[in-house]
């Protein structure tokens, strides 16, 4: 798959809220993932496609509530791809928040290999 077409993908999964989806097809197994900072609940930096996985499940249990979610047409340049995502959710026990995030994926021979984003 080409970067563009990759890049499609993930859009589309994001767009349906199929985080996992995306990940097993679209990622390598050595993947990087980089938050914007540590929380008590994750750490800066994960690797490791199983990892990952398992730190979007943890995310997933913290919801409470998806009220909406957008996802704009990704931007292409070489081997990098750009998304900019919106929640608008409730987290258990904190109540209703409105994110909005950049989200920066690496591609090299056909995967993912790193995602890093930015609030």
């Amino acid at each position: 798959m080409t970067t563009e077409q990759i890049a499609q993908r993930l859009a589309d999964y994001c767009r349906k809220g199929q985080f996992e989806e995306a990940q097993k097809e679209l990622y390598a197994d050595d993947v990087v993932s980089v938050e914007p900072y540590a929380t008590p609940d994750f750490s800066k930096e994960e690797k490791g496609l199983q990892n990952i996985i398992e730190k979007g499940r943890r995310f997933e249990s913290m919801i409470e509530e998806m009220h909406e979610m957008t996802v704009k047409d990704p931007i292409v340049t070489g081997n990098v791809i750009a998304l900019v995502m919106g929640m608008d959710l409730t987290m258990k026990g904190k109540g209703r928040a409105k994110w909005e995030e950049l989200c920066v994926y690496t591609v090299k021979d056909g995967k993912i290999v790193s995602e890093h984003f930015f609030m």
